[in-house]
């Protein structure tokens, strides 16, 4: 199979061939295709176009009752017709990636086991340590990406076991859409080491280990045979660590990020997004960068990899590291981080900054009155109404963050948000949230989602062949997006451009990721004479190909 990940010629025949969701073209197969492949008969004689096609499942999708309905119903079609259901959430974005990622994901990974149906991707269990190498050459192509979980933190749902495979799934059904990233080098992987799980243990559907989580040496060892067989077997993989607990993340983030390709999207695609949308919301503000103070509400791996990545944002800029990191504020549930703690972690020392301490959220804002707020916890409705009236009085326009997700984690909702700060505050979510009408005016916000970065940087390393992930392309993807949000987008309140907009986000992502690879030397292939015809060329289009 060429390294791009394209479809190779089609070998089945009759049943076999509409079993196959790589090849199956349902009813578009033309009168031609059905005899040279031995369909006659076994399809309806009405030959469909792919639009049509797109039409008959957007109907049968509306008239589902409720979103996890309509997870379950795509879901099934990715099994039977991949190239249909692409085309269906490409054309279809704004609709369709709540559905197959968050907020509607979550539900279905608590339920994985219950409405399973199809296997998809791989689960290396605890059992299979000594014999992974063996598990992954069990996958029938050539992996170009691998993102992987081991369920222990899913979105702000905790610890899900097996059934955390839903978010692999959906993040890499995200590539294939937003950025073009062939599925057929897109391979989910589940750690499945075990659950803490009550509900899940006791779960006859569990589909996962019944057994606790293996910890300490063992588990590293296993993640240490995964990497290490993963790029044995599929040389020079990308390796997105995925929804992995605090105590892991960091710590597999910095072992092997400079052995390997990889990159933790909870740390580096969540602080990218975030990045982005606080570069368009001082364009609101009219106050720099430099000069906008952050309070996080959570001190977890978000909240410090968008506070890295902020500082590392000023500093590139001309400001003093120490004077970078002031910028930002942590809030854990012991209250403020400040200096005289002496109960924190490694990664929350460095934003431990010199106050008296503060016991919780609501004290830190009105003390050290923050510009903006970004709320990284998975508390729900943290973000008070005094909170948010607290943030309008000392600020014009206050920037509020609710990232939390799902929808029951947002610190507050969109219509709280507009409507606390009398329709002031520059807000983004997590979740979808419809537009929101206060005082006559329509404020339409937007999701800072990673859906907005990984994609495009993962296909820009990918293309490239790059050797490591660094930290100054998930800054130049930032910069690219944060550039992409218009004047007009601005003017109704939106901080992020339209995901109706994402394959040309993510292809002018992947460019600037691509460029600063090969700035750096680190790229697998010759540099292009033009990198943006380049990334556009090794993008997947899902329409059907003529197979006679």
């Amino acid at each position: 199979m060429p390294d791009s990940g394209s479809t190779p010629p089609v070998t089945l025949r009759g049943h076999a061939l509409l079993q196959d969701p790589v090849y199956n073209k349902g009813t578009a197969f033309t009168d031609r295709e059905r005899d040279a492949l031995g369909l006659r008969g076994l399809l309806p004689a009405r030959v469909h176009t792919q639009a049509e096609q797109v039409g008959r499942v957007l109907n049968n999708m509306r008239r589902l009752p409720t979103d996890l309905d309509k997870y379950i119903f795509l879901t099934a079609l990715h099994d039977r017709n991949e190239t249909l259901f692409f085309r269906v959430v490409m054309e279809n974005a704004e609709e369709i990636m709540p559905l197959i990622y968050t907020p509607t994901v979550g539900l279905g990974c608590q339920l994985y086991g219950r409405n399973y149906r199809q296997p998809r991707g791989l689960f290396v269990t605890a059992a299979d340590a000594g014999r992974v190498k063996q598990v992954l050459q069990n996958w029938p192509q050539k992996a170009g990406i691998i993102v992987v979980t081991d369920g222990e933190r899913i979105l702000g749902l905790g610890d899900l076991g097996a059934q955390g495979m839903g978010i692999p799934v959906g993040k890499l059904s995200l590539y294939t859409a937003c950025a073009g990233m062939h599925p057929s080098l897109c391979l989910p992987v589940t750690l499945d080491v075990g659950t803490e799980n009550e509900e899940l243990l006791k779960d006859p559907l569990y589909i996962g280990l019944v057994r606790r989580r293996l910890r300490g040496a063992e588990y590293d060892a296993l993640v240490e045979e995964f990497v290490t067989a993963a790029n044995e077997v599929f040389p020079g993989v990308l390796i997105q660590f995925e929804d992995f607990a605090n105590a892991n993340a960091f710590r597999l983030l910095h072992k092997y990020r400079d052995r390997v390709c990889t990159f933790n999207d909870d740390i580096q695609g969540t602080a990218s997004v975030a990045l982005a949308g606080l570069k368009s919301a001082v364009r609101i503000t009219g106050r720099a960068m430099a000069d906008t103070r952050v309070l996080f509400l959570g001190a977890g791996e978000a909240a410090v990899g968008i506070a890295d990545l902020v500082t590392a944002s000023l500093v590139a800029g001309g400001l003093p590291e120490a004077e970078a990191r002031k910028r930002c504020w942590l809030v854990d549930s012991k209250g403020l981080v400040v200096a005289s703690r002496t109960d924190l972690t490694d990664h929350k020392r460095k934003y431990a900054h010199a106050n008296a301490p503060l016991a919780d959220f609501a004290s830190a804002v009105n003390e050290l009155k923050p510009q903006a707020i970004v709320g990284v916890a998975a508390v729900g409705r943290s973000f008070t109404q005094p909170i948010i009236q607290a943030m309008s009085s000392f600020n014009e326009r206050p920037i509020v963050f609710a990232l939390s997700n799902p929808t029951s984690k947002s610190e507050c909702t969109a219509e709280e948000a507009y409507a606390w700060s009398k329709g002031r505050a520059v807000f983004a979510c997590g979740s979808p949230f419809a537009p929101v009408n206060i005082e006559g005016r329509t404020h339409v916000p937007r999701q800072c989602n990673n859906s907005y970065i990984f994609p495009g940087v993962g296909l820009g390393i990918v293309a490239t062949k790059t050797r490591r992930v660094t930290d100054d392309m998930f800054l130049a993807a930032a910069d690219t997006l944060a550039g992409m949000v218009s004047q007009a987008d601005l003017a109704q309140g939106s901080i992020f451009p339209p995901l109706a907009n994402m394959r040309d986000v993510s292809a002018a992502i992947a460019t600037s990721v691509a460029d600063v690879v090969f700035q750096r030397g680190l790229a697998g292939v010759a540099k292009p004479a033009d990198t943006a015809d380049f990334i556009r060329k090794n993008m997947y289009d899902p329409s059907y190909p003529t197979y006679a």
